[in-house]
This record gives structure tokens, C-alpha cells and sequence, in this order.
């Protein structure tokens, strides 16, 4: 009888120490199959390499580069332009296995339009859109929105060698901002359900939609271009110089211009910026100078027609 009671317990001794075994060998497996922690970053460095400039890495596996046209001297209505209200180009690099998609918003001047988009073109990287964001701008502006996809290193060369057909700084260092900007920012924030940061002596507000937004089946974030962007330069004695784009389903379209109007606000623009997304977008632009608080009523009253994450969280 104890002869049968050893037996018993040294076969289940056996079965699991031959469990452990079989579950740190599983362990080890997985673990040599799985990706180095450092591989993300190893990857946008060769991007940021090839690129030529250095960006931000994003959640999502996304890589954005900004690039303020700081050499550009614009005006809108007389009202000279800092480079981060309505000046600012971008790209944005998102990890696809070991490809890789890329989008952005070039600012070009009007004689940089053909040379760059030639370039792009023979280095196959697309044109989704080509527009005007302003009115009574000086000199003209030009938005040139870009997309392609591929290996990471060489679509960042390709835009690398685009870029240098045009006068973009490789760097850039906005001026410090002081935080009295002679705005009530905590007010404009409160007003758009949002936080705002200053750039370059520009208060910018960024407010996602509420629902998914997709191209080409791959989920597009708020990083890539699918936020409201609200832009107010300061003019001095509470006023502002406001820019920026609403992003937009059709029937949203048509109230929010009536809404900005009735506050005073310029619809300037009203396009798409991409091809084959879902639910298919319109990007309206919008320009005024005035009272900084009164015309965040008015932008607020506009994103309330709208399906923002501002809307949402009321």
C-alpha cells in the first residue's frame, strides 16, 4: 500500500516538473520570436535619417515631422502671418509591417507647386488634394496633400528630395512663448472642450471626431490629419487671428458654415484632403480677425453642429 502511494505521488512529481519544463520552453520560444524593443524607434530614425529632420513619435506607431515655412513672409487681410497659424507643412509615418503609409499637408508657394509635384510623382508617391486655405493671402499659398505607401526609408528620401525643391527650413525653433499671450487661453479652451498649447507665439487647439476614421481599411487618427485644427495668433487687445479647418461629414457641412457666419467667421475654403476615406470627409477653413473670446463662441457654436469629441462629451 505505501509502495503504491510513493508511485502515485512520484508520477505526479514527474508530470509536473515535465509541465514546467514544457512552459518555460514555450516562454523562451515566444520570446525569441517576438520583435526588439527597440525596433520602432531603429526604424524612424532611418526615416528621420533619410528625411533629413527629426519629428515626434505618436501613439499608434506613427512618426510626424513639422516643418513651419518660416522663410515665407505672408500676409492675410493685411495681418502678417507666424508661421504656425496657417504656414505649418507635416508628414506623417505610420508602420505597416515592415512598410510603412505616409501623409502630410506641404505648404508651397505657387512656383513650387509643378517641381514638387513632378518629383513626388516620379518617386510615386500621390497627390490627394491641392488647394488654397486662405483668401486675400500675399503672396499666394498653396496646401499640396501627399500619400503613399512603402518602404519607410525610401518614400522619407523621396520627400527629402521633393522638399529640397522648395525654400522649407530643415529646422525649426519657435520663438518662446510667453504665457501671457494677451488671450484668455483657459477661456478658448473651456469654450472648444479642449486644451490648448502655444507654438511660435500661436495658440492651437486640436479636437478629434468621435467616431472611426478610416482609408483604405487602415484606421487613420486625429495624428494624421482627421482632428479640427483652431489656430488664434494674437493681434493685441484681446484680438486674434483665427485659422485652421473643420473636418467634416457632408451633412454637417452646410450648418456649420451657417454657424460660423452668423458669428462673424469667413468660410474660405471647402474641399477634401484624401481620396478613399470612410465616412468620406470635407475640410472647411475659416478666417477673421477680432475678438478673441467672441470668436471662440463662434467656433464653439460651429462644433457643436459637429460629431467632435467635444460634442461627444457633453
Amino acid at each position: 500500500m505505501l509502495v503504491t502511494k510513493n508511485k502515485s505521488a512520484w508520477n505526479f512529481l514527474s508530470q509536473s516538473c515535465a509541465l514546467v519544463a514544457l512552459s518555460f520552453t514555450l516562454s523562451i520560444a515566444m520570446l525569441s520570436q517576438a520583435p526588439p524593443m527597440s525596433e520602432s524607434a531603429t526604424d524612424w530614425k532611418a526615416v528621420e535619417s533619410a528625411l533629413g529632420r527629426s519629428g515626434k513619435p505618436q501613439p499608434g506607431d506613427i512618426y510626424k515631422v513639422g516643418m513651419a515655412r518660416t522663410d515665407m513672409h505672408v500676409t492675410v487681410d493685411g495681418v502678417p502671418i507666424k508661421a504656425p497659424l496657417a504656414l505649418g507643412s507635416w508628414l506623417a509615418f505610420r508602420k505597416m509591417g515592415s512598410q510603412a503609409m505616409v501623409m502630410g499637408d506641404l505648404v508651397l508657394s505657387e512656383s513650387e507647386v509643378e517641381p514638387v509635384m513632378l518629383k513626388l510623382q516620379q518617386e510615386g508617391i500621390e497627390q490627394t488634394a491641392l488647394h488654397n486655405h486662405v483668401l486675400n493671402e500675399s503672396p499666394r499659398v498653396m496646401y499640396m496633400h501627399i500619400s503613399g505607401h512603402g518602404d519607410p526609408v525610401k518614400l522619407a528620401r523621396a520627400l527629402h528630395d521633393a522638399l529640397a525643391l522648395t525654400g522649407t527650413p530643415a529646422t525649426y525653433g519657435p520663438a518662446s512663448a510667453t504665457q501671457d499671450l494677451g488671450i484668455d487661453a483657459d477661456a478658448l479652451g473651456k469654450m472648444l472642450g479642449a486644451k490648448g498649447a502655444v507654438n511660435g507665439g500661436v495658440l492651437q487647439f486640436s479636437i478629434p471626431r468621435a467616431e472611426k476614421i478610416t482609408d483604405e481599411g487602415m484606421d487613420i487618427p486625429p495624428s494624421m490629419g482627421t482632428a479640427t485644427a483652431i489656430n488664434f495668433q494674437p493681434t493685441g487687445q484681446g484680438r486674434a487671428a483665427i485659422t485652421g479647418d473643420f473636418v467634416l461629414i457632408a451633412t454637417e457641412v452646410n450648418p456649420v458654415i451657417r454657424a460660423l457666419r452668423e458669428n462673424g467667421i469667413l468660410v474660405t475654403a471647402v474641399h477634401s484632403h484624401m481620396l478613399t476615406e470612410q465616412p468620406r470627409l470635407f475640410f472647411l477653413h475659416f478666417w477673421a480677425n477680432g475678438d478673441a473670446l467672441k470668436l471662440g463662441r463662434g467656433l464653439s457654436a460651429a462644433l457643436d453642429k459637429t460629431n467632435s469629441a467635444k460634442t461627444a462629451a457633453k
